[in-house]
């Protein structure tokens, strides 16, 4: 069984598809368009949106 090709996407690139996620748009049109696995945005989504902490400021995942 040969492995299967992995693609790298550079910074810039999933920073837009989360910011297009963010902006209403559906992950499964996300996939469509740009041929990345659902798995792969949703991992985006998760490691690049800052989360809320106390007060109201922003915490961003390491």
């Amino acid at each position: 069984m040969e492995p299967k090709n992995k693609r790298r996407y550079n910074d810039d690139f999933q920073k837009m598809i989360v910011e297009l996620y963010h902006a209403s748009s559906l992950v499964s049109t996300l996939n469509r368009e740009y041929d990345v696995s659902k798995v792969t945005i949703y991992k985006w989504i998760k490691a690049l949106t800052p989360i809320n902490g106390k007060e109201n400021s922003l915490i961003h995942k390491t």
